[in-house]
Parts: C-alpha cells; structure tokens; sequence
C-alpha cells in the first residue's frame, strides 16, 4: 500500500491521497492523471489493467487501488 501512495503523491503533489476516498468523483485524479497511474502500476507490479478496470471504484482512493492490484496480481 505504501508504494501505491508513493506513485499517488508523486502524481499528485501536494493532495492527501492516503486519506481520500474520491480521488476520481472530485476530479483530483483526472484522466491524464489516471493513465500515467495505469503505467506506473504496471511497471511496479508487472500486471495489465485492462480498460474493464478502469471505473471509479477502482481509483477513488488508494485503498481501491491496492484491492485492485492485490486482485489483478492473485490472477
């Protein structure tokens, strides 16, 4: 989890990314902002976030995120 908040903070300087829940529905994770985070997840932890993946519930907060690349690691 905290290498997910370290990617978060260096994408989103400044933003309390550990604490917030609507990163996607606040618009502090825009879509640039998600594509570069698809890349970094994928570099980091040799998985494929397929364009299913890619909703709301999945990137509103960095727990979400870690859930979804704990599940996509298990696959």
């Amino acid at each position: 989890m905290e290498t997910i908040i370290s990617i978060l903070e260096n994408i989103l300087p400044g933003e309390d990314v550990a604490g917030c829940e609507t990163l996607v529905d606040d618009n502090i994770l825009d879509s640039f902002a998600i594509i570069t985070l698809v890349g970094d997840l994928e570099d980091e932890y040799g998985i494929i976030i397929s364009p299913s993946e890619l909703v709301p519930e999945n990137f509103n907060s960095a727990k979400a995120l870690y859930e979804m690349v704990e599940r996509l690691r298990g696959e």
